[in-house]
């Protein structure tokens, strides 16, 4: 019965990726036909081609973000980890400015350019994770990470302002246009490899549910059934920082998603069981990227300020509802 709500529930939500795609597809100034999307001497075709790139890159947004704040919630145990709440998206971005700002005058092919901006972005990620791993070890709290987090963001803020005040304009305005989250700036060959990192970024996660059932029950239980620590730490580490980096990396970053997708999910179906919930976010996160990314076109505002509207209003009412 209970496996039945859950196949009525996800095939729900897939019927409404598959409009919501569709309709994403032909949301835009230019009005397109079936035809434009497939012939490539239609004078629409690139037209079509750059919305095509929009769609799948909130689908692997959908997949990426999300997945990586149910890890984060589920390994710290607090409903606000998140990829943004924690500050690893303000100090992959930080990495970020500072690879734009100091390669301003070095001439990069743009092949070479995509993957700096993608190590830059993971490796602050990963710097980030450590640090959090080895300070959640000292407070007895786990709230305490959430504030930790939040001035790191901060700190991150100011070093990247103080980095404003200094570089020349055009690396401002690479940098500012980069912060802004576009849904529409990676092209193919970029979304070809933010596949790739995504995939790397899952396999981790699959091999990190199991362990984090086990730890759901308590640490002696989990070294009871060969459960490592260690291993899980690492597992968690890798598998958020790739999957919310990469995607930082090539269209921005996108907060709040990964706080508020996994808190839907939860209300949706039972938060013990760990693969649903897994499944439950990667394709409610997909639906709603796409609901984002066609609001986003309607009205030309970038879609980081769309989730950033959306997601402090739901965040607040979480910390009411928890008081």
């Amino acid at each position: 019965m209970l496996k039945n709500k859950f196949g009525i529930l996800c095939f729900s939500i897939i019927v409404g990726i598959i409009i919501s795609f569709l309709i994403n597809l032909n949301v835009g100034y230019a009005k397109l036909n079936f035809s434009d999307f497939l012939n490539s001497e239609r004078e629409n075709f690139e037209i079509a081609g750059f919305r095509i790139n929009r769609a799948l890159a909130m689908i692997l947004a959908g997949i990426a973000i999300p997945t990586s704040g149910f890890l984060l919630q589920e390994y710290f145990k607090n409903p606000l980890a998140g990829p943004d709440v924690l500050g690893i998206t303000s100090v992959s971005s930080l990495f970020v400015a500072f690879y734009i700002f100091f390669s301003q005058d070095i001439l990069i092919p743009d092949f070479i350019q995509n993957s700096f901006i993608t190590l830059s972005s993971i490796l602050g990620s990963v710097v980030l994770m450590m640090i959090l791993l080895l300070f959640s070890n000292r407070f007895r709290d786990r709230s305490f990470i959430i504030i930790f987090g939040f001035l790191i963001s901060a700190l991150a803020g100011a070093v990247v302002s103080f980095l404003q005040f200094y570089v020349e304009s055009q690396s401002l305005k690479n940098y500012i246009l980069w912060t802004f989250g576009a849904n529409n700036q990676a092209n193919f060959s970029q979304i070809s490899i933010l596949t790739i990192l995504i995939i790397i970024g899952l396999f981790f996660t699959f091999k990190s549910i199991k362990p984090l059932i086990g730890n759901s029950l308590g640490s002696a239980y989990a070294q009871s059934f060969g459960i490592s620590q260690s291993k899980l730490k690492i597992s968690i580490i890798v598998a958020s920082s790739v999957l919310s980096a990469s995607v930082t990396a090539f269209l921005g970053p996108i907060l709040f998603i990964g706080v508020v997708v996994p808190h839907f999910c939860r209300m949706l179906w039972n938060p013990a069981q760990l693969w649903h919930q897994w499944i439950l976010n990667i394709i409610l996160g997909i639906f709603i990227m796409q609901i984002f990314s066609i609001i986003s076109e309607m009205s030309q505002f970038p879609i980081n300020i769309i989730t950033t509207f959306f997601g402090i209003p739901v965040i607040l009412l979480m910390l009411v509802k928890k008081k």
